[in-house]
C-alpha cells in the first residue's frame, strides 16, 4: 500500500499528524481487570487495514469507538454504515469492526498503558500511519472503555431510589383496633444491563408492619456495624 491514501488532512499525511511523541500525552489506564476476550490473529490486522479507506481520522476514531461495545460487531446498522463509509462489502465491514473490537479488548484486558506496548502488537508490515493513529485512539479511550466494561459486568441488582409512607390500615371490626399504622416501602431497582446495553429498572413495593420494620432495622444496623468494622481494618 502507498501513503497517498484517504486518511490525509490537507497536504499532510498521518505520519506527520500522529507522531510517536504525541502518544505520550494520552491518559494512562488503571489496574488491569478480566473479561471475556478473543485472541488476536493475523487476519485481524489485515482487516484493520481497511480503515485506510476512511475519508478522515475522525471517521476512523468514530468507527473504533462504535466497535467496542460487546455486540457492536453484530449490529446490522453499524455494519451497513461502516460498509457505506469505507466503500467495502458488508462482510468486510463486519471483519474490520470485529478486528478493532478484539484489538481494543486486548489492550484493555492486558492494561497496555504505554505507546510502546501497543505499537509492539502490530506486525512489522502494518501501515505505519494507521498504526500510530490506532495507538493514539487506544490510549485515549482505554480508561473510558475499562470503566464501561466494569459497569456492564454481570452483577446483582442495585438499589437506586427509595420512597416510603405511613398508612393507617383497618385491621378488624373492633373500634380499638381500627387504625393500625403500616409502612409502605417503594424501592427502585436497577438490574444488570439488558441485551441492548442499557440498564433495566424495576420497582418493588412492600408493606411492613411496625414489628417487621423493627426487625429489618435491627438487621440493617448489624450489617452497618459489620461493614464499618471491615472498612476500619
Amino acid at each position: 500500500m502507498t501513503c497517498d491514501l484517504h486518511i490525509i488532512s490537507g497536504a499532510r499525511s498521518l505520519e506527520n499528524e500522529v507522531k510517536i511523541s504525541e502518544l505520550y500525552s494520552s491518559p494512562r489506564s488503571c489496574d488491569s481487570y478480566q473479561f471475556k476476550m478473543a485472541p488476536l490473529a493475523e487476519e485481524h490486522f489485515s482487516s484493520l487495514q481497511l480503515l485506510l479507506k476512511a475519508p478522515s481520522k475522525d471517521v476512523v476514531r468514530q468507527l473504533c469507538m462504535d466497535s467496542f461495545p460487546s455486540r457492536a460487531p453484530e449490529s446490522r446498522a453499524l455494519i451497513d454504515n461502516t460498509a457505506r463509509i469505507l466503500s467495502v462489502s458488508s462482510s468486510e465491514a463486519m471483519q474490520v469492526l470485529a478486528a478493532f473490537h478484539v484489538l481494543s479488548h486486548h489492550v484493555v484486558y492486558h492494561n497496555l498503558a504505554a505507546p510502546e506496548q501497543i505499537l509492539s502488537i502490530f506486525p512489522d508490515n502494518f501501515h505505519p500511519n494507521l498504526k500510530n493513529l490506532l495507538t493514539k485512539i487506544l490510549l485515549e479511550q482505554s480508561i473510558t472503555w475499562r470503566n464501561e466494561s466494569l459497569a456492564n459486568q454481570i452483577s446483582l441488582p442495585q438499589l437506586v431510589d427509595m420512597e416510603w409512607r405511613v398508612d393507617m390500615k383497618t385491621a378488624s371490626d373492633s373500634v380499638s383496633r381500627m387504625a393500625v399504622p403500616t409502612c409502605i416501602l417503594h424501592m427502585k431497582i436497577q438490574d444488570s444491563p439488558c441485551v441492548s446495553g442499557s440498564a433495566c429498572d424495576s420497582s418493588v413495593t412492600v408493606e411492613l408492619s411496625k414489628e417487621t420494620l423493627d426487625t429489618m432495622l435491627d438487621g440493617l444496623g448489624r450489617i452497618r456495624d459489620q461493614l464499618s468494622a471491615v472498612a476500619g481494618k
